[in-house]
């Protein structure tokens, strides 16, 4: 079994130091091989690719702008009448996947709208969200990068947040019907809305292209104290052969060099 690879997501860690590239070398410096990151277009592409090159890192994932944070977006890509915004952000994300050579851009869904109700609207912003994930497969697969998908708990994280379930992203999925187009598993989010952890990860897994880990309920690192056994679950990922990378997206409690024993201890334990 090939031991598991995991990427430092620099929107979370890293955080004492305020620039995207001065946590990337942080990162680099900590023995990561590669990073991932929400928002990075305030940072400069250029100087980006530069430290990018410097310190050997990929890019395994970024994240799809969210509209406006601050009228209370989160992602456009379900809501419907915003679908040119969708589509602007997207080839805005491509641009800068392509330059930095990464794979991954999470589609974001977006919020369900101030004051509707989530039932009533569903219909109409499943059918959205398909018709922009069609587009951007469309897009996504002539430049040879994978879009991704990722359910976010509605029960503590964002209680608006339109895809919060691997359930309800598996539907999605099965309506576009696109391999440029998959499942992004947050480990966190899964088991504060569903649990049943073994098996979801059995189900899901040939349909998902990249895993987010923290413990719950805190969103600590792995090993701190919460309901998860990591040790278990990356046993359980060893054992179905996943071979893409696992993102680091949680708060450390501490500093974030003082809380990745547990990842030294799994790269020594694999070494």
């Amino acid at each position: 079994m090939a031991p598991l690879k995991f990427c430092a997501n620099i929107s979370w860690l890293f955080t004492e130091l305020p620039e995207v590239t001065q946590r990337m070398r942080d990162a680099a410096r900590a023995g990561f091989r590669a990073v991932e990151a929400a928002w990075i277009y305030s940072s400069d592409l250029k100087e980006l690719k530069t430290v990018k090159d410097e310190t050997g890192l990929e890019f395994a994932l970024i994240n799809t702008p969210p509209g406006d944070l601050s009228a209370g977006d989160l992602g456009l890509g379900a809501v419907p009448g915003r679908e040119q915004e969708f589509r602007q952000g997207l080839d805005l994300a491509v641009q800068y996947a392509k330059a930095l050579d990464c794979r991954r851009i999470h589609l974001m869904a977006g919020r369900v709208p101030a004051g509707a109700d989530r039932c009533a609207v569903a219909m109409e912003m499943e059918d959205t969200f398909v018709q922009n994930l069609k587009h951007a497969a469309g897009v996504l697969s002539k430049e040879g990068i994978l879009g991704l998908i990722e359910p976010i708990n509605s029960r503590i994280t964002d209680p608006r947040y339109f895809l919060d379930s691997p359930h309800q992203a598996a539907v999605i999925l099965q309506r576009v019907a696109h391999p440029s187009i998959r499942m992004q598993m947050d480990i966190f989010h899964w088991q504060i809305m569903d649990g049943n952890l073994t098996q979801n990860i059995r189900k899901y897994l040939p349909m998902t292209g990249h895993i987010q880990i923290a413990q719950v309920p805190d969103r600590h690192e792995p090993d701190s104290d919460g309901e998860l056994s990591y040790t278990y679950l990356f046993k359980l990922l060893e054992e179905l052969d996943y071979q893409d990378y696992i993102g680091c997206e949680y708060k450390p409690q501490r500093s974030t060099e003082a809380g990745l024993d547990w990842l030294r201890r799994y790269w020594s334990s694999h070494n």
